[in-house]
């Protein structure tokens, strides 16, 4: 076998990086360029695995064989880690090295990327599982009359996790529908009975099945009544199960009326499922920002002991290490512990920090160096909670006490709530503490430059 050419490998990965890209696929992960840079060098699973500081096991059953799979899709041919090297290199057959071909993966995946925001879309590659929680609620949809509960504060990633679950469900033949609560405009959300009949209408349509509101809805028996007959109705009408999934649940925690009306009915509905075979059709998903219960002042939730509770929290140093990879970034543990250092795992903040340094708007260590300022890429999302806080000055004045807090501290409930909602603090039992480092540099500082904190 030829000399290992380091220059030689790199491009060859790059190449391998730009027909992923292309093809909507993940970038090869830190973990697979370990392998690679291994069989390169004619190294056994056992001297990879010690030189990098993984399980043997692990290489060579879990990671090995998806790589060399992929591989082989990409060349059309089958890849064993006895041919992987002659055959990339075939199949590749790189040009001389240049200082320009050395940034190729870089230049590929700035092009193939957009500003982040809102939720990622199905099979883009910068998408992390968050096992093993995919695979939970995949096994649960198929259980007839499932209820699955996601729950996170803003910008976690629950509207992306959904996504897949209904990409899954249609997999499996499943109708799908998703409510989207925050569309419900304030006359709606003025009256129970009209809510309820937007919900049903809704369905209506995106089934597309004949709407029979009028004659379903009896005022003498109730709209929740109604609206669980209308269910029924249309429950006959379909052969394949429904998945139907509720996101943003909290924005009726300020309808108090509504809430307690619908959250209840929504349990009705699972406790049908397991008295009538027609409802095991029904598998439910339901999308909130923090527990049910707190902002209703309810002794306890709706939903307590039923269906599959899911959390949804920041990403590990592997996901980060892993995120990092998609986007062409070989981080190290140095690299990953500065950022983590400053925004711990914020999946939407990891995100935005690895687009501008792809898009070379600036170098990892200047971006945190100014990540609290106004010019910083943090600013909005900074901005956008202070705005919120400023409306509210008791809120403001708890979230004071949590930033300049040594260790974690209890606040009153419903502050806490609306904290945890928005993604400012993170939770130990009863006890508050900033969910990322960022948070207690900002607010500490301009809460207490606005006197927020004196408010109560």
């Amino acid at each position: 076998m030829s000399p290992v050419n380091p220059e030689e490998l790199d491009q060859i990965i790059n190449q391998i990086n730009e027909t992923l890209l292309k093809n909507n696929q993940a970038s090869l992960n830190s973990t697979e360029i370990i392998i690679l840079q291994g069989i390169w060098q004619n190294q056994t699973y056992n001297q990879i695995a010690q030189q990098a500081a993984y399980s043997s096991d692990y290489l060579s059953n879990v990671v090995a064989p998806k790589l060399l799979r992929r591989l082989g899709q990409i060349i059309g041919k089958r890849v064993t880690k006895k041919t992987c090297r002659p055959l990339l290199q075939s199949y590749f057959t790189p040009p001389p090295y240049s200082a320009t071909n050395s940034t190729l993966n870089s230049a590929v995946i700035s092009e193939s990327i957009s500003y982040p925001s809102g939720a990622i879309p199905f099979n883009s590659p910068f998408y992390i599982n968050r096992f093993p929680i995919e695979q939970q609620s995949f096994a649960e949809i198929q259980k007839p009359g499932a209820l699955v509960r996601i729950k996170a504060p803003q910008e976690m990633g629950k509207t992306s996790l959904l996504i897949r679950i209904l990409e899954y469900g249609k997999q499996l033949g499943y109708h799908r529908i998703t409510l989207d609560l925050q569309q419900a405009d304030q006359e709606i959300l003025g009256s129970v009975d009209k809510f309820l009949r937007w919900i049903c209408a809704n369905l209506s349509h995106q089934l597309e099945v004949e709407s029979k509101l009028d004659e379903y809805w009896d005022e003498d028996i109730g709209s929740g009544v109604s609206c669980s007959l209308y269910l029924h109705y249309l429950l006959e009408q379909l052969e394949a199960p429904l998945v139907l999934a509720f996101d943003e649940v909290n924005q009726i925690f300020e309808y108090p009326k509504i809430a307690k009306s619908f959250l209840p009915l929504l349990r009705s509905w699972y406790e049908e499922t397991k008295e009538v075979s027609l409802w095991q059709k029904l598998r439910l998903v339901v999308i909130h920002s923090t527990e049910i219960y707190v902002p209703l002042q309810l002794n306890q939730s709706p939903f307590s002991n039923v269906g599959l509770p899911l959390e949804l929290g920041n990403f590990s140093f592997e996901e980060v290490q892993e995120l990092a990879g998609r986007y062409g970034l070989f981080w190290g543990e140095q690299e990953v512990n500065q950022l983590m250092s400053v925004i711990a795992g914020h999946p939407a903040l990891v995100h935005l920090t690895l687009y501008y340094i792809t898009q070379k708007e600036a170098a990892l260590s200047e971006l945190l160096q100014n990540a609290a300022s106004y010019r910083g890429i943090y600013a909005s999302h900074l901005q956008r909670h202070q705005a919120t806080l400023q409306e509210q000055p008791a809120l403001a004045h708890a979230c004071y006490q949590v930033m300049t807090a040594e260790e974690p501290v209890s606040i009153e409930p419903i502050l806490a709530y609306k904290l945890y909602s928005m993604g400012l603090i993170d939770l130990d039992r009863d006890r508050a503490f900033p969910r990322i480092p960022l948070y207690r540099t900002y607010f500490q500082d301009k809460l207490k430059s606005s006197n927020f904190h004196e408010s109560s």
